[in-house]
């Protein structure tokens, strides 16, 4: 039986981050833009049978769609193009994510619905399609109450961290990995595809085919169906994916060799999950604890790596607060007689509490908390001009 492997790399940039490393570090910026530009044009030779599968947070796609951002690096990487290239369903599988890259089950409830609703928007603008069927939660960040949203944002199936999976239906641990699953939570369903943890270690730190297909063959060979073997990680930090020379990087140091097996009919056969769920009915149930993925510092379970000081959690019960605020005004708006300038502040107000929300702000311990901080006393600032303006108004002698 073939072997279904599933690559799947998550790229993102903070907002303003490409901005600043071209000021302070441009040989660092240049790596990440030529290692995004990299991607399409190694797979243009092997339309056949590369496929790969890209998360794209929202704020990368802002930069990289910004017109004085195209033309500041445009000796570096034609991104315009670069965002062309990528619509190339050939080879390559866009997923859904959250705007400005949170980890959803950290943010209040009611924000996650407007990440994905941006990100959708946004998507649908550059890539000339309605519709993505895959889902990729930031720093696979993944709790059941989820599965409502997500099916409601029409998404078919989401990727979560092997280390989370737990089988209702029996099973052996070969086919809880190596199989998609239904997940359910309350009335709503959704497939869940398993993240192999080991082997998106492996894909992280480098690796080459030949000890890649035989670790891949000893996990499978119990399987009694076609196994799905998925291994995702980011696409473009470390020098295994930046480093320029081919040879000695992840595409030419190994992904190459597995492309060139695969043309001469290896076991071993790259394929989209939607593909493989269209000719693979699935029949089995599991339940995904919360957690996220392992990172350099933390398992990822009960998402130590961001809640872990007490100064991140404090940013996140500010968010909290700031959150139920703005979202009491926007009901409040909703009521009012429309305003232009009470959109214009609850839209300022919203939007930075979205993006103090980046899992970027809490990733690094306490580095970046400040950031978080920033923009939600800007939200507020804006909260207070816009209740500044609800006050006038009120006080106004009717006519």
């Amino acid at each position: 039986m073939p072997i279904h492997h599933a690559l799947v790399l998550n790229l993102h940039q903070p907002a303003g981050n490409l901005d600043r490393l071209l000021t302070d570090e441009p040989w660092e910026a240049r790596a990440i833009l030529q290692a995004y530009d990299r991607i399409p044009r190694f797979l243009w030779g092997y339309e056949d049978i590369g496929r790969v599968h890209l998360s794209l947070s929202g704020t990368l796609l802002e930069n990289l769609s910004d017109r004085s951002f195209q033309d500041r690096v445009y000796g570096v990487v034609d991104c315009g193009s670069l965002l062309w290239h990528l619509q190339n369903e050939r080879i390559i599988d866009i997923l859904g994510t959250g705007y400005y890259h949170p980890v959803f089950p950290l943010i209040p409830a009611a924000d996650r619905a407007t990440h994905i609703r941006r990100w959708l928007s946004a998507a649908s603008h550059l890539f000339w399609r309605t519709g993505f069927q895959g889902f990729w939660p930031p720093e696979m960040g993944f709790s059941m109450e989820l599965i409502p949203l997500l099916k409601r944002s029409g998404f078919r199936y989401v990727i979560v961290d092997s280390e989370h999976v737990e089988a209702v239906t029996p099973m052996d641990w070969h086919a809880l990995r190596y199989r998609p699953h239904l997940a359910r939570y309350g009335e709503d369903e959704i497939i869940v595809v398993v993240r192999d943890r080991e082997l998106s270690d492996a894909q992280e730190s480098g690796m080459d085919y030949g000890w890649f297909s035989k670790e891949v063959a000893l996990r499978t060979r119990w399987c009694d169906f076609e196994p799905l073997v998925t291994t995702c990680t980011d696409g473009e930090n470390g020098g295994w994916f930046r480093n320029t020379n081919t040879n000695v990087n992840f595409w030419g140091g190994f992904y190459q060799e597995l492309l060139e097996e695969a043309r001469r009919k290896s076991l071993l056969q790259p394929v989209f999950i939607r593909d493989y769920l269209d000719s693979h009915p699935v029949t089995t149930e599991v339940r995904v604890k919360s957690g996220a993925w392992n990172t350099g510092w933390h398992h990822g379970r009960d998402f130590l790596q961001w809640i872990g000081s007490a100064l991140q959690r404090e940013a996140l019960q500010r968010v909290e607060a700031v959150s139920a605020e703005l979202h009491q005004a926007l009901i409040h708006l909703g009521e009012a007689e429309h305003r232009a300038w009470a959109d214009a502040a609850l839209n300022e107000a919203h939007w930075r509490l979205l993006r103090a929300e980046t899992s970027c702000n809490f990733y690094w311990g306490e580095d970046w908390v400040h950031r978080c901080h920033e923009d939600l006393d800007q939200a507020v600032r804006a909260l207070e001009q816009y209740r500044h303006h609800e006050r006038h108004e009120n006080d106004l002698p009717s006519t």
